[in-house]
């Protein structure tokens, strides 16, 4: 979770980071983790809260009421000095000023409405927001159901100023003039008349209202930022050598050395892409970086359209972390004697939930490669167990051998195995996919001889043409990093297609039939 919220910090440095958590035992020494990693923001959310798409089962039974949970989070932050450093936000069943002011004296800086807000601006609660059937237009994309849409933002300011106006009656009475004032202030919570009820018999609250006694200079609300660290990225040379690209789309070549303290290259630079050129980034290889070495954690994470990193060494986990259109290239330095098809290059889970971009391998890739992969391209040459899991668009080529419980969850996307011992059924788990053979036919044949050099295009049918897609993509496998493995089966093409499967989703094959 640290490095997940260093690469979100990384990307967009201005924005706060927040992490949700449920209310149940236990969520103040995770919520002191995710203070440490360095969130901006936690919220502790309730039992009573929950999308109209959930099972009943699940809202009426997963969490416990956000009273507890918040007292928890907040009593173990304070005793940690860790409080000052995060905001503590509570949902989940807030309705009412009186739950605002009982959540602030509990420890919350901030409160979350999602039902009764939804309510003030005409949903019915029919619970069926994920079936686009709202009969009131609120979750619905047909047209006609969204025309009965009742709600006005008026409806909302005002539902909000009502709850602002309790919040300020509720502490007038006990006595405060700002809201800060009153976070963390649980001793003015009288419990006499519940307590006393014949149910609460037996029941002990003293550690739910225990007010914790904070050491010197330790903070009881969110007033202090946190330190990302952000000073000491490599992104900021990169930034400054990739100006002219930056501000008039020049084309720059920058050389850098990267070590393995360097974490998440290339996100902060993307980030700045984003800014000015949004998700269309620049055009293709705009900015090229070469380095060399051996990177960090999150290597060329969300790494942006137009951006191209070639690294001469190899890398650690999440490489191309939500890769957005960048290029990654990984190999051996020319001067290294290992073999390279033998030896892990990139760490893993590898790619993890990459949406567009290509990658290229010249190596092994360790466990989960390309797990939640929605749209990148990568070759590798080999792979750890749980490859391409939960994957749903994209392509994979695995030139190599590949571990067990290959393909769990795949749902969309195509991948090519090199299947040279004929083992890779019993390692492929095929609750999902199905495993086909792949022909070169005369028009793939004559594309292949066609298409040459660096702007052949791969085909758009994902059902089809498999001999033409795996063979144009082994050959920029070859161009980008030399790979002997490469040249070897393009030399010996007509022996090894034969020995490369297809693993195809079967409800992915469904969708693509049926499209017009």
């Amino acid at each position: 979770m640290a490095q997940l919220i260093h690469d979100l910090k990384n990307v967009n440095p201005k924005a706060d980071i927040s992490v949700k958590l449920v209310s149940e035992v236990g969520v103040g020494t995770v919520a002191a983790g995710v203070s440490k990693a360095h969130a901006e923001h936690v919220t502790i959310s309730g039992d009573e809260g929950g999308t109209g798409a959930s099972p009943l089962t699940s809202t009426q039974n997963a969490g416990s009421h956000w009273e507890i949970g918040l007292a928890e989070t907040h009593q173990t932050l304070v005793r940690n000095a860790l409080r000052g450093r995060i905001a503590v936000q509570v949902d989940g069943g807030i309705r009412t000023g009186r739950d605002v002011v009982i959540g602030a004296l509990l420890g919350a800086d901030e409160f979350g409405f999602g039902t009764l807000a939804l309510i003030s601006v005409g949903c019915l609660m029919m619970r069926k927001c994920h079936l686009n059937t709202c009969p009131v237009g609120v979750a619905t994309q047909d047209e006609e159901l969204r025309k009965l849409f009742p709600g006005q933002p008026e409806h909302l300011v005002n539902f909000m100023l009502f709850i602002a106006e309790s919040v300020r009656e509720h502490m007038a009475k006990l006595g405060f003039r700002r809201f800060q004032d009153m976070i963390g202030q649980s001793d003015k919570l009288d419990m006499r008349k519940a307590i006393a009820h014949q149910k609460a018999r037996g029941l002990d609250y003293a550690r739910l209202l225990q007010k914790p006694e904070p050491g010197p200079g330790v903070a009881i609300r969110h007033c202090e930022p946190q330190d990302h660290g952000l000073e000491k990225a490599l992104d900021h040379e990169l930034i400054r050598q990739a100006r002219p690209a930056l501000e008039n789309g020049e084309k720059v070549r920058i050389e850098l050395p990267v070590k393995n303290i360097n974490r998440t290259v290339g996100a902060m630079l993307s980030g700045e892409v984003a800014k000015r050129y949004g998700h269309a980034g620049l055009p293709d290889d705009t900015i090229t970086i070469e380095a060399k070495g051996t990177g960090g954690q999150s290597f060329g994470a969300f790494l942006a359209h137009g951006i191209t990193i070639k690294l001469a060494g190899e890398t650690n986990d999440y490489v191309g972390k939500g890769l957005a259109g960048g290029k990654i290239i990984v190999a051996p330095p020319p001067e290294c004697a290992i073999v390279a098809e033998d030896n892990i290059v990139v760490g893993n889970t590898v790619l993890y939930g990459a949406t567009g971009g290509e990658c290229y391998f010249r190596g092994v890739g360790g466990e989960r490669f390309a797990v939640r992969n929605s749209g990148a391209i990568a070759i590798v040459e080999g792979t750890g167990d749980h490859g391409c899991e939960y994957m749903t668009g994209g392509v994979v080529v695995v030139l190599g051998k590949s571990g067990r419980n290959f393909a769990a969850g795949m749902s969309g996307g195509i991948a090519y195995v090199l299947d040279e011992k004929g083992d890779f059924d019993i390692r492929c788990n095929k609750a999902m996919v199905e495993l086909e053979k792949i022909a070169e036919d005369e028009a793939d044949r004559e594309a292949i001889q066609a298409a040459e050099g660096e702007g052949a295009e791969l085909p758009k049918d994902m059902l089809g043409h498999d001999a033409l897609r795996l063979k144009t993509l082994i050959e920029r496998h070859v161009r980008h990093t030399g790979s002997e493995r490469g040249k070897m089966i393009l030399e010996r093409w007509g022996e090894f297609l034969p020995k490369f499967v297809k693993v195809m989703p079967t409800e992915y094959r469904r969708a693509l039939t049926e499209m017009p």
